[in-house]
């Protein structure tokens, strides 16, 4: 049996919906929007009802500053609900889960989560595809049912084989940028045309499991793990690159780099290399950027902007 609860923040601590409701009057420009109501909706199987009831007010919700409900409250507005894209690593759901299996002492429950929305206001289908839009993120999101789930077991077909991305290798510019448009991926236009170089001289097309994994590693968040692995030896195949790798490793010796060699190293250390020799004499943060200044024959009139947390 699946289990479904609503947890709303109380009124005055609606911080999420009235931040959302402000961008939305702002940037999206849709005055008719009145008000938003958000809740967070949870799906809970394999527990009983005695420990569900128990968790209600212990792991899902905070009685000083949440409303729980069984069911949404009757309204005349409209109403929408976004989920995690199955795959997607859902933290709110997993923290559930955790926290249910800690006070059971048994096995870990199967927790599903999705945010709903309430729109208030004579809005009109236009402004609501608008909000959607805004509000969705579909590399990892997408509108989800507000019908009782039956199971939260997910049926997945196997495929007997896995399908190539034909005439991949022969698509023009037009074709690659449908392609990452058409499949949702992460990477852009130089991303999938640099792939396309590679499976030329491959002489051969890719699979779909390829591509999809080149771009999962490509993402925001695999990327920079990527770009954190150690390099511990490394090889070149022509002398322009060699000698560039070479000027990296002398110029981490004069800087007394001791962290490992990795990407993430290599792409930050001219930066380094730069202040230290005072030609990046003027920094100032504006907004979640610090905006360096760099000063000197080779950089005069140049700045660069590195992304902070």
């Amino acid at each position: 049996m699946v289990f479904r609860l609503y947890v709303e923040r109380k009124k005055g601590l609606e911080n999420e919906a009235k931040s959302m409701l402000n961008e939305i009057n702002n940037l999206l420009c849709i005055k008719s929007l009145e008000n938003i109501r958000i809740f967070n909706r949870y799906d809970v199987e394999n527990i009983d009802e005695t420990l569900f009831e128990k968790s209600k007010m212990t792991v899902f919700s905070e009685p000083q500053t949440d409303n729980i409900y069984d069911e949404l409250p009757k309204t005349d507005a409209y109403i929408f609900a976004v989920e995690y894209l199955p795959g997607q690593y859902d933290q709110r759901a997993d923290s559930a889960a955790q926290c249910i299996q800690i006070m059971s002492q048994g096995e870990r429950p199967t927790v599903k989560t999705a945010k709903v929305y309430m729109l208030f206001g004579n809005i009109t289908d236009v402004e609501i595809a608008q909000i959607q839009k805004f509000v969705i993120n579909p590399v990892e999101s997408r509108l989800a049912s507000l019908d009782k789930l039956d199971t939260l077991d997910i049926e997945c077909e196997i495929p007997t084989e896995v399908a190539t991305v034909e005439g991949f290798i022969e698509l023009d510019d037009d074709g690659l940028k449908g392609m990452v448009s058409s499949l949702g991926l992460a990477m852009d236009f130089d991303d999938i045309k640099f792939c396309q170089d590679y499976f030329k001289k491959e002489n051969r097309n890719p699979t779909i499991t390829e591509i999809r994994m080149i771009d999962t590693y490509w993402s925001d968040h695999c990327r920079h793990t990527t770009f954190s692995t150690t390099i511990d030896d490394v090889t070149f195949e022509d002398d322009i690159h060699k000698k560039s790798y070479e000027r990296y490793i002398n110029t981490r010796a004069e800087l007394n780099r001791t962290k490992p060699v990795n990407l993430m190293d290599i792409a930050t250390l001219a930066v380094k290399a730069l202040r230290k020799n005072g030609q990046l004499a003027s920094q100032r943060r504006t907004g979640g950027r610090w905006q360096e200044r760099a000063w000197g024959p080779a950089a005069r009139g140049s700045s660069c902007s590195i992304r902070t947390p």
